[in-house]
């Protein structure tokens, strides 16, 4: 079946719900159980709130039969999910190799967390391939992947990674929130553990918080114990509104793709523009291995200013935008725009763009409004505008 037929089925079953078409929402804690006999033996299907309701095995068996994988297990948030995978692969005195263009939230959870129960963090440069070899360590036990990064879009090799983690029994995670299942198999690639920020374009309207952590079947009792371990599950009304937005995700996910494309090479012919970090896009670094290992690109890019401009004249562009807004995150339906800057805290690679960087988000509004929006705010830029 197609890729639509498939999220219009996965994770309904509507003879079990009276006919009705969606799994309803499930709150509670506690069940019930008949006799002391089932309760001594935990003999129900669900036997508490933590352990899962329908509404939870709706979404989880869904996101397992589209990822690929032997199980799922969802946290209140995308970041939750990539403590609940770090836990789950790692243990004390273990090492850890982190690519340097990661999610800087993810660098915290190294610093604040990891490093308490004594596992070693060692960041590496995103483009290394099979020369990770290099940084191995008797104590090495876990390889860390984001691609692409998601601010600098760096793409790895994932394929090779994977097969140098193969040869030396390591566990790989990988990051895949911006390409999502859809548009990168990461499990079919040899990852072990893969994470997405639901928050993102499987919620789609940017009202929910959602992790979800998928595993095959070597890594999946491992995820499965640390998950029931510390009981990190999300809200039912946010299992159901992920469930909802999974119906539409291909969709929404085509029309990011030609929407981001369209505004990526539209920006990069506008002169104030030096380059576009956009995978999908022959100019960039990591075109080869984007267009050899995934099957789309979505509405998620950066570009890199000229240099040349101060703070006031970045403030000028973006305080006086009209239909982009300033704000983290990205994936719903409204157009976003943030600055960032690498420099103070990267350490394996130098991140030196020469200009300001800026990562958009393009939403569902109407292109020639958005290039509007953009074209007067670069404007501004040039101290050409109000």
């Amino acid at each position: 079946m197609g890729i639509g037929t498939r999220l219009a089925q996965l994770g309904r079953t509507s003879d079990v719900h009276y006919g009705f078409v969606n799994t309803p929402v499930y709150r509670g804690s506690t069940v019930l159980f008949k006799t002391l006999d089932d309760l001594e033996h935990q003999r129900a299907r669900y036997t508490y709130g933590t352990a899962g309701t329908p509404t939870i095995e709706s979404l989880e068996s869904a996101w397992t039969a589209l990822t690929g994988a032997a199980g799922t297990a969802l946290t209140p948030s995308g970041l939750g999910a990539v403590a609940l995978a770090l836990l789950a692969a790692l243990k004390h005195k273990d090492h850890l190799l982190m690519p340097d263009s990661v999610y800087q939230p993810t660098r915290s959870l190294c610093g604040h967390l990891l490093e308490k129960f004594g596992i070693e963090t060692t960041y590496y440069d995103p483009l290394l391939g099979e020369g990770l070899a290099a940084l191995l360590k008797p104590n090495t036990s876990t390889i860390f992947l984001e691609s692409p990064g998601s601010q600098s879009f760096e793409v790895q090799d994932v394929p090779a990674i994977c097969a140098l983690a193969q040869r030396h029994g390591l566990t790989t995670i990988i990051d895949n929130t911006w390409a999502t299942p859809l548009f990168f198999r990461a499990h079919a690639h040899g990852c072990d553990l893969t994470v997405e920020a639901g928050t993102k374009y499987l919620s789609g309207h940017s009202d929910i918080l959602l992790g979800l952590v998928s595993a095959n079947a070597r890594l999946w009792p491992a995820l499965k114990r640390t998950y029931q371990s510390m009981a990190m599950l999300p809200g039912a009304e946010d299992c159901y509104l992920a469930l909802r937005g999974m119906r539409t995700l291909h969709i929404r996910l085509q029309e990011a793709e030609s929407r981001g494309l369209q505004m990526a090479e539209w920006l990069g012919a506008q002169p104030e523009v030096d380059r576009v970090l956009h995978p999908a896009l022959p100019s960039c670094p990591g075109h080869r291995l984007w267009q050899r290992d995934f099957e789309g690109s979505t509405g998620v890019f950066s570009i890199i200013l000229r240099p040349g401009y101060g703070r006031e004249d970045l403030a000028r562009m973006l305080d006086q935008l009209s239909i982009f807004g300033m704000g983290y995150s990205w994936g719903g339906f409204e157009s976003l725009i943030i600055p960032f800057d690498c420099r103070p805290y990267r350490t394996a690679t130098t991140w030196n763009p020469g200009g300001f960087a800026l990562r958009l988000q393009i939403g569902l509004e109407d292109l020639a409004d958005l290039q509007a929006d953009l074209r007067a705010g670069l404007d501004r830029l040039r101290g050409m505008g109000a």
